[in-house]
């Protein structure tokens, strides 16, 4: 299947207006894998839409079916989408699995009928399926010599995934979803009833500190199981560690504070944070 150099535009437009930090770990990567990567998160963007932006619960059921149904005809050569007729050639050239962009949709399906998780079992599972594939599925392009390197993707989507949790506490709750696990809200003695009224107090500061502990975990986890051979070829996920383990240290640094300032990371200090873990990269192979 030839490439569509019109599709390849779009994918490439939505990446960069849609201001994500993905965008700026694509730059490190040869101009054939950028591509891959405007067409992956081309698609990834639209079935995460499904969930936000469908009128109701019904709607968004019945074209997340419609995304599974055209995934599976993709990979059966038979795409019928643009986002699809564009990832094609890239699902064959990187053989990518079905099973990683299924699994996705699972995750999405999530956010239909789950707006709160009780354990951090079940936040895993979430975290597991809407970040580590994504990260499973971007190794494939970005290339591995040592099957281990599939364990650190997993680990560092769980990574990015808790820190947007934390960053986005205010916004999810006022869309009625709690990420955090009630678990850990009981252990620390903060209500529900208090986030959804945004209260910042003792007991938020110290629920957030063992949250942002539990996301460190998971960024030093990823940082040690890395193998040696493969740090060149994941340059773009450690920008991404780089870029997310920054705010994550923002978020702590205003001592937990997303209620009244929720942080943000400026473009100029992004493209800097990129170009010296591009660096740092370097210097480590």
């Amino acid at each position: 299947m030839e490439h569509n150099p019109r599709l390849a535009s779009q994918s490439y437009k939505l990446t960069k207006e849609s201001n994500t930090n993905f965008y700026y770990s694509f730059f490190s990567l040869p101009s054939e894998k950028r591509k891959a990567l405007y067409a992956i998160y081309a698609l990834c963007r639209s079935l995460d839409d499904v969930a936000d932006e469908s009128p109701g619960r019904l709607e968004a059921s019945e074209a997340l079916l419609k995304w599974t149904t055209e995934i599976i005809n993709m990979f059966q050569g038979n795409p019928s989408h643009p986002i699809t007729v564009n990832l094609k050639p890239y699902i064959d050239r990187y053989s990518i699995p079905q099973k990683y962009f299924l699994d996705l949709i699972k995750g999405v399906e999530m956010d239909l009928t789950k707006n709160r998780y009780h354990t951090f079992d079940e936040l895993h599972r979430y975290c597991y399926r809407v970040a580590s594939v994504v990260g499973l599925i971007c190794a494939e392009v970005f290339g591995y010599q040592n099957a281990v390197t599939l364990g650190y993707a997993v680990d560092l989507g769980i990574a990015l995934q808790l820190t947007n949790i934390l960053r986005d506490i205010k916004a999810d709750a006022a869309n009625g979803r709690i990420y955090v696990p009630l678990e850990d809200l009981k252990r620390f003695g903060y209500a529900e009833e208090d986030l959804f009224s945004s209260i910042y107090n003792q007991a938020f500061v110290e629920m957030m500190r063992f949250e942002a502990a539990r996301a460190w975990s998971y960024y030093k986890r990823a940082e040690e199981t890395l193998p040696r051979e493969d740090r060149k070829a994941m340059v773009a996920a450690e920008i991404m560690r780089a870029i997310y383990s920054t705010l994550l240290r923002k978020i702590e640094n205003s001592n937990y504070d997303v209620f009244s300032a929720p942080p943000r990371l400026l473009k100029p200090y992004k493209l800097y944070i990129a170009f010296k873990a591009w660096i740092g990269n370097r210097l480590k192979t």
